[in-house]
């Protein structure tokens, strides 16, 4: 920012010289023998052209507002590139980005900036392995656990847009990340010592450090084995597609032997949930999250690991970033139909007077005011309240059951990279009335209450169950 002092009389000028979000305060000022007057004041605004190419309606105007402040948080963190803020870093960071690219997906359809950070963040790989956390950038970090989750985005991208040839040519990049990781697990797969900041969530529960779990720099971390579980996982689904499959098998029985450990190394039966560290001493939500979501307990075990997820309040707590991963776990146990019953940090972030998502869920303490890590709400309005999943690589095939919760009527349109899917539900009494278009080419499966209908592409098909 610059400063032109005109002299007594005179225009004095305040510019900046870079793009950032601001807040303005105006403060009374008093004079002397003439008035202080204000001749102009103006902004720009400068961000990444995306279009939003979504609708989503229902009864609850709640949600409309939670949209509308997702969005404006999403386009405010976008320009050449996505970044975490508009204010402070200003840096595309891999696990603010994983979200933000979903947010595009879903409510633009443009996948242009996304591809573009998938690239970046493999660009960025050190000599050993490892991506930088945010990049392009001067500076550099590094976050072992966010070259986990670029996995994850690859994985995203895969499912949402295929395109076979992009997706392959990161395949060597997952490789060097993984093997970046081999060189720091025991003989069992747990991770050791870790380099590097192990910034998991902006939890300070005790024993998390700055966003570092416990034991998430000297070894035996649940956090960190289950991250590193999942990411494996991934990379041995997408070598088997459209790699190596015998590089893909490799993974699938080091995440075997990591599964096993874990049950083995953080289960607490008393508890029935997992530990954050090896002492089992100390627990969160995120571990048990990350556990459902790696398949480590499946069926009634997940839903009651779920049940105390959402009410043991002595858990290290989820914040509004990590609540994306909460999200998903809950919909995988069978429990979609509570989303809607889960989004008090964003009702208290509106009751606050924030105008996007913050940084953290503490608005008191929060230091962004504008953070689009937080407008998760974005995709899972779609994903899980109306249904819409892909159901295979390229969105080529999808999968429809939707969560209304409370809602009797609810319907929305998504951008498909076919041509726009359109859902339409109402609750008539006891019977569920449904729409829905597919684009053409576009297969697709509609589940309500346990039982599967085959839906027709490029034709609309019309229920009522």
């Amino acid at each position: 920012m610059y400063y032109r002092h005109g002299g007594a009389g005179n225009i004095n000028q305040y510019n900046q010289f870079s793009d950032c979000s601001v807040n303005l305060r105006l403060e009374a000022s008093q004079t002397a023998d003439q008035p202080l007057e204000i001749s102009d004041f103006h902004a720009i605004k400068t961000e990444y052209p995306f279009d939003y190419n979504a609708r989503f309606k229902s009864e609850d105007k709640f949600l409309d507002s939670l949209l509308e402040v997702g969005w404006r948080t999403a386009k405010l963190c976008a320009v050449e590139t996505y970044m975490d803020c508009p204010y402070y870093e200003r840096l595309q960071y891999i696990g603010d980005t994983r979200i933000q690219g979903l947010v595009s997906i879903f409510n633009s359809g443009d996948d242009r900036l996304l591809r573009q950070a998938i690239s970046q963040f493999d660009q960025s790989r050190m000599s050993e392995g490892l991506t930088l956390s945010r990049y392009p950038t001067n500076y550099d970090q590094q976050i072992p656990p966010f070259s986990l989750w670029w996995i994850g985005m690859v994985n995203d991208y895969w499912m949402y847009r295929g395109d076979k040839s992009f997706v392959g040519s990161m395949m060597p990049g997952i490789r060097q990340v993984l093997f970046f990781f081999e060189q720091y697990q025991f003989k069992d797969g747990s991770l050791g010592e870790m380099p590097y900041w192990n910034f998991t969530d902006w939890s300070n529960h005790k024993g998390w450090v700055f966003g570092v779990p416990p034991n998430g720099q000297k070894g035996n971390s649940s956090l960190l084995d289950l991250q590193l579980l999942w990411a494996l996982q991934l990379a041995s689904n997408l070598e088997t597609s459209i790699g190596i499959p015998e590089i893909g098998k490799h993974y699938a029985l080091e995440a075997q032997q990591l599964a096993s450990n874990i049950k083995v190394k953080y289960w607490a039966p008393d508890k029935g949930l997992f530990a954050d560290e090896d002492a089992k001493q100390l627990f969160s939500q995120h571990a048990n999250v990350l556990a459902i979501l790696t398949g480590l307990v499946e069926g009634k075990e997940a839903q009651l690991v779920m049940e105390k997820i959402l009410s043991d309040t002595s858990l290290a707590q989820t914040t509004i970033y990590f609540r994306y991963y909460q999200m998903l776990a809950l919909k995988k146990v069978g429990f979609a139909d509570r989303y809607l019953d889960q989004l008090s940090i964003w009702k208290t972030h509106l009751n606050n007077g924030l105008t996007t998502w913050a940084e953290i869920s503490d608005t008191q303490t929060t230091r962004s005011d504008c953070h689009a890590w937080g407008a998760s709400p974005n995709i899972e309005l779609f994903r899980i309240v109306l249904g819409i999943e892909s159901n295979a690589p390229g969105f080529s095939s999808v999968r429809i059951a939707p969560a209304l919760g409370k809602l009797q009527n609810a319907g929305g349109t998504i951008p498909h990279p076919n041509g726009n899917l359109t859902v339409s539900y109402r609750k008539i009494r006891e019977k569920l009335s449904i729409a829905i278009k597919l684009p053409e080419n576009v297969e697709g499966d509609f589940i309500w209450q346990d039982k599967t209908y085959v839906l027709k592409p490029g034709a609309v098909n019309n229920f009522v169950l």
